[in-house]
Parts: C-alpha cells; sequence; structure tokens
C-alpha cells in the first residue's frame, strides 16, 4: 500500500523485479494519511484465512507464519490475534535504545504473555499482530484517525468478546537511538492511548459486562493508566524527595505518623519494583546479562516517557490526528547482524 503521492516508494518499487504474489495498490487520495487507513484499504482485498502486519524494518523469526497458523488451528474460535514478542535489534546504539529494550523485553517476554494466558484485554503492538482475516472485517478494521489503531483495536477485540493470544517467537526492530526521533515516536504513542481511553469510555457499564471487573480494570491500567502514571510520574519523585529532605521519619510511636510514612515508602518501592523486576525478568530469561545493569537507570528514563506523554497532551490539543513518521535504516550495531546503516526505510 503506498500514498498516490508517494513518487519516491513508487519509484524504488518499480526498479524492484517482485515475485507475482506481490500486489502494489495506490491508497486513493484523502485524509487521514494514516497507517490505518492504509490498512483499512487493503483489508477487503486480502483474500487469506489469515493476515498479518510487519513494520518495514521488521525482521521476523522465519517460522512465525507456520506458527501462527498451528496456533490458530488448535485455538478457539474466539482467539482472533496473535501478538507476537517484538525484540530491540540495535540495543548497542546509544543508551535510549539500551532502555527501550529492557522496556520491550518487560513488555513482550513477561507482561503481555501474562494477559493473554490470564485471558485479559491486551493493547496490541503495531506489527507482528497475526489476525482472522474474518474477525478484523467484523469488528471493521481498524480506527484510521486513531495514531495508535494497534492499541484500540486491542481494546475492541476485547469489548467484542475475542482473545489474544501470545506467539512466543520474535521480530527484530530497530529503536531511534537518539532523543528527537524516540520523543516524536513516544508522542504519539501517549497522544494514541489518550485517544483509545476516550473512545472507550464513552459506555463503561457496557464495557464492565464484557471485559468484568478484572477485565475492566486491566484495560484502565493499561491505557489510560499509562498516560496518568507517566504525567504524575515526575511529582511523584519530586515529593518523595522533598519529603525527606524537609521532615526526618517519625521517631515518635505515633501510628498514624507511621502509618503516613510506611504507605509512602512502600508505594514508592513498589514502583521502583514495577520499573525493575519485568525488564530483569525479560533479561534473564533471553540471556541478556549484560543489558540488566543498565535497569538502574530505568527512573531517568521514565522521566522522558513523563515528557512525552505531557506532549502528547498538548499535541492532542493541537495536532490530534498528526502522525509522527520514525526513520529507520539508521542503526549503527545489531545484535544479530540483522539491521544496518542502509537497512529499509519507513
Amino acid at each position: 500500500m503506498i500514498e498516490a503521492d508517494d513518487t519516491a516508494t513508487a519509484a524504488a518499487l518499480a526498479a524492484q523485479s517482485l515475485p507475482a504474489r506481490f500486489e502494489i495498490v495506490t491508497a486513493p487520495a484523502g485524509l487521514p494519511r494514516t497507517k490505518p487507513r492504509a490498512l483499512n484499504v487493503a483489508l477487503p482485498l486480502a483474500r487469506g484465512e489469515h493476515l498479518v502486519v510487519y513494520d518495514a524494518e521488521d525482521v521476523p523469526d522465519p517460522g512465525q507464519l507456520k506458527a501462527a497458523a498451528a496456533l490458530f488451528r488448535a485455538g478457539p474460535v474466539r482467539l482472533a490475534c496473535l501478538q507476537g514478542r517484538l525484540v530491540i535489534d540495535n540495543t548497542a546504539d546509544s543508551w535510549l535504545t539500551r532502555c527501550f529494550t529492557l522496556e520491550y523485553s518487560a513488555l513482550f517476554d513477561v507482561l503481555l504473555p501474562l494477559l493473554s494466558a490470564a485471558h485479559l484485554p491486551v493493547p496490541l503492538g503495531g506489527t507482528t499482530t497475526h489476525f482472522r482475516t474474518r474477525v478484523l472485517r467484523e469488528v471493521h478494521g481498524w480506527d484510521a484517525w486513531n495514531v495508535t489503531e494497534d492499541a484500540d483495536l486491542g481494546m475492541r477485540l476485547a469489548l467484542a468478546g475475542y482473545r489474544v493470544g501470545d506467539l512466543p517467537l520474535a521480530t527484530l526492530e530497530e529503536a531511534p537511538a537518539n532523543l528527537y526521533p524516540w520523543l516524536r515516536q513516544r508522542v504519539r504513542w501517549m497522544k494514541g492511548f489518550v485517544q483509545t481511553a476516550i473512545t472507550h469510555s464513552r459506555h463503561p457499564v457496557r464495557a464492565l459486562r464484557c471485559l468484568g471487573p478484572l477485565g475492566l480494570l486491566c484495560a484502565v491500567a493499561m491505557v489510560p493508566g499509562t498516560v496518568v502514571s507517566a504525567l504524575a510520574y515526575p511529582f511523584g519523585i519530586l515529593l518523595a524527595f522533598w519529603y525527606l529532605a524537609a521532615g526526618p521519619l517519625p521517631d515518635a510511636p505515633d501510628f498514624l505518623a507511621n502509618l503516613v510514612t510506611a504507605t509512602g515508602v512502600t508505594v514508592f518501592l513498589a514502583g521502583l519494583g514495577a520499573m525493575w523486576l519485568p525488564a530483569l525478568a525479560g533479561c534473564l530469561r533471553r540471556g541478556w546479562w549484560s543489558l540488566a545493569p543498565w535497569a538502574i537507570s530505568l527512573p531517568v528514563y521514565y522521566l522522558l516517557v513523563s515528557l512525552a506523554a505531557w506532549l502528547g497532551l498538548v499535541e492532542l490539543l493541537l495536532a490530534p490526528y498528526r502522525w509522527n513518521k520514525t526513520a529507520h535504516g539508521r542503526a549503527v550495531t545489531s545484535r544479530t547482524g540483522a539491521m544496518r546503516r542502509d537497512g529499509p526505510q519507513s
């Protein structure tokens, strides 16, 4: 799928000798100029029983398609989607890519497989998502105006009574190594999470009936909760340091004062544990021993996530449908040799 005025991509494709199974389709001119709109244009043309979305820079495990087909065949009819595990390949490019790798390892190797196993709502990633084509058509494809169409689709599948399963095979991805492209990408994600939260908060009683109390709690924690916690994070850190610096810990057997102090310390330590433990677990599962020490810097990394959340709110007001594109093919390092500077652009 290419846009009508994307002459550069059209020329690059024309220079390739593509096998007959490929078809180049030009999306009609119109708005919004987003990935989900292009996917919706392609969806009626899909002839297969299953459909998978990959990003241009992806390097998927060669066994993914057969494994996904086997899992769909063996799974229940309500299994609508399989989410593959995204792995950052250019980890050594910078501190940002190291933290990004830890973040993705915690999400795709620890948290999302747990949600899938518990049959809880899963906000999908935008790539390596394997679908039953008929289910995609049933839920009317993607929301073309949502800039995190993947998270929105995951919520809509859950509300329609469908499950998302875990596909335990990796897809290598390239992460932005510098602050500006990383921030643009993360601002879009945060803005889209707010759009998704607004969209699906219109009928809370119906959502409770569809998802159940635990499912609704999970959906709230994973979508609006991600943004709210990022917005509040720096203020919580400042409050904790101010409290420790301004007043000594109570030394008298005052139950109320000790209760407040103990609660604050417990919340603070629980927050650190929520940052560190899933990331370390993901590292250990993949044998990334040299990466594990970098987890100590995640509290600083999440300050940048908070900045992206605040900028995302601003952009939601000023340019709600702008899609901040991410340049690829910039990787300097590669754990596997799959990523290099002259890689694909998307």
